[in-house]
């Protein structure tokens, strides 16, 4: 479930960041368009926080894999 939250937001963020180079040719949306760019980056990295490693070689994602693994009984 997890890794479908995860997809979403980075597809957001892809078109987060084509609505901020639509916005920045307008005239009077820079704002906007840097805005727009801020929250694709922002986006970006929780879903890096949420999948790179740590030192040990263990991401939350894969922890909460493992969890639900052993919550159902899957070895």
């Amino acid at each position: 479930m997890l890794s479908a939250v995860l997809s979403l937001l980075v597809l957001a963020a892809v078109a987060l960041v084509a609505g901020a180079v639509w916005l920045w040719r307008k005239p009077g949306m820079r704002r906007q368009a840097l805005l727009m760019l801020v929250l694709a980056g922002i986006a970006v990295v929780n879903v890096a926080i949420w999948t790179l490693p740590d030192g040990k070689g263990r991401s939350p994602v894969g922890q909460l894999d493992a969890q639900a693994d052993r919550a159902a009984g899957t070895p």
